[in-house]
């Protein structure tokens, strides 16, 4: 009988006392047995910590001082042991069948180094269904299939949509060469992650909603809107392009495109003084004249408000 691989469910929580024991119930209720639930709390102020440690030796808590997402990672992965890691947020649910799917996957597809899925979109008050994110919105729909990008992002270019943190699956010997991860980056751990290892590794898309985001007040990204939420994203947009540059120079192609992006926010609203200054500057320091302009066309580009890619399959999103 070949042995299965151990898995680890990394949860990172900060203040959803109301999410996170669906987070950990639906975890540990996976129809795969041989699997850990590490469960990361980033120094809540809620009831999130007494929650977390009524489970008992169900799982392992981490309980930190508050350090943002990309701590949580750092975190998580020390104190994990699987040969592979599916990360989950604490207002998010795996469904049942999650672990062994993408453990099937992992073992017919001994090449690739990651898998990813789509999430479906819930509301948490009423239930109901919003969407499910998309990955290929230049196609009609999304397909199950092995995904190589690493050329393409040599190029500058990316046709796919990474999903986010509660869709991401990998093998621990690919995360090795990327975590820890600086933890400046914050918000945008989860960009520089995904980036990261698409650069590194093929992988495979699985074409099933195996997980279900919750859709609240309180979102971090998904389905936000308005100018705070704009600035939030220009600002990982800026965080990753820098690091991911830093750590990969092959990628520069990409990271033009990726810090333009994120640019074209402050293209109308300003750049305030502080980390956000620093780092545009340092990243424009070592950039020839022609990339500037580049940076900036694409800025431009990137900034005009009709420019909409859709990344939902859904009539009741926009």
């Amino acid at each position: 009988m070949v042995k299965q691989p151990l898995v680890s469910i990394i949860i990172n929580n900060y203040n959803y006392d109301r999410f996170v024991s669906q987070a950990i119930d639906s975890a540990l209720n996976q129809t795969y047995s041989s699997l850990e639930v590490i469960v990361v709390d980033d120094g809540s102020t809620d009831n999130s910590q007494k929650i977390i440690g009524n489970y008992g030796n169900s799982i392992i808590p981490v309980f930190k001082e508050n350090g943002d997402h990309a701590s949580t990672f750092n975190a998580g992965f020390l104190a994990s042991s699987g040969e592979i890691i599916c990360c989950l947020d604490a207002d998010d649910r795996f469904l049942p069948e999650k672990v062994t799917q993408v453990v099937e996957v992992f073992a017919s597809h001994l090449e690739i180094g990651w898998c990813f899925h789509p999430l479906k979109l819930v509301n948490t008050n009423n239930k109901e269904v919003l969407g499910v994110t998309r990955a290929f919105p230049q196609l009609n729909e999304d397909i199950s299939t092995s995904c190589d990008f690493r050329t393409q992002l040599r190029l500058g270019k990316l046709s796919f949509y990474p999903p986010s943190t509660s869709a991401l699956c990998f093998r621990r010997s690919l995360l090795k060469q990327i975590l820890p991860m600086p933890e400046i980056l914050r918000q945008a751990a989860d960009r520089y992650l995904t980036y990261g290892t698409l650069f590194l590794s093929p992988g495979f898309f699985l074409d099933r909603e195996l997980t279900i985001q919750g859709i609240h007040s309180t979102n971090d990204g998904t389905l936000q809107q308005g100018q705070k939420f704009r600035q939030k994203k220009a600002r990982n947009q800026v965080v990753a392009a820098y690091l991911l540059r830093s750590k990969f120079p092959e990628l520069v192609k990409f990271t033009n495109r990726l810090f333009a992006r994120g640019f074209s926010y402050y293209l109308f609203d300003g750049i305030k003084q502080g980390e956000e200054k620093k780092l545009i500057d340092d990243y424009y320091k070592s950039a020839t004249l022609s990339t500037k302009l580049t940076i900036l066309l694409i800025a431009i580009y990137h900034s005009r408000p009709w420019k909409k890619v859709q990344l939902y399959k859904s009539a009741t999103i926009e």
